[in-house]
């Protein structure tokens, strides 16, 4: 059902590649770019991709990471669609989005299947001027 609703929102819009993010945004970026006929690009954790990449550090709740997406996988001017499973505190999200644009890919919109609201996380999107899409959300408490 989640795929389902992805295909179904951009199967008509403008996209040339889809940037999956590590993990679980390759299991859903994978199959929708393959059924849309899309190319695919992983943004995965740091020393996981051969080079030359580039890298961009985002805090965690708990500590700092970085994520990477190879030098030459992103065109300038190319239309990025950004998909992963869930939005919390949105550090991952603009971390990569920060790559895409670092590679001159324009961003379309980032697709989660589960925001959390109370987290802030599409706060943070929207203040980066980033349009999002979440399927669901769960607030706390």
């Amino acid at each position: 059902m989640c795929l389902e609703d992805f295909i179904k929102r951009y199967k008509n819009q403008d996209i040339d590649v889809i940037v999956g993010i590590d993990a679980r945004g390759f299991i859903l970026g994978g199959v929708l770019a393959y059924v849309l006929k899309k190319g695919f690009v992983p943004a995965r954790k740091e020393g996981k991709l051969p080079p030359e990449c580039i890298s961009q550090k985002y805090e965690l709740e708990y500590g700092t990471a970085t994520l990477e997406i190879q030098k030459d996988a992103i065109s300038n001017g190319q239309k990025v669609l950004i998909i992963d499973d869930l939005l919390a505190t949105g550090g991952t999200a603009l971390a990569t989005a920060d790559l895409v644009k670092k590679l001159g890919g324009n961003i379309v919109e980032i697709a989660f299947v589960m925001n959390l609201p109370d987290l802030g996380g599409q706060d943070k999107l929207k203040k980066a001027g980033l349009r999002y899409y979440a399927q669901v959300e769960f607030e706390g408490d």
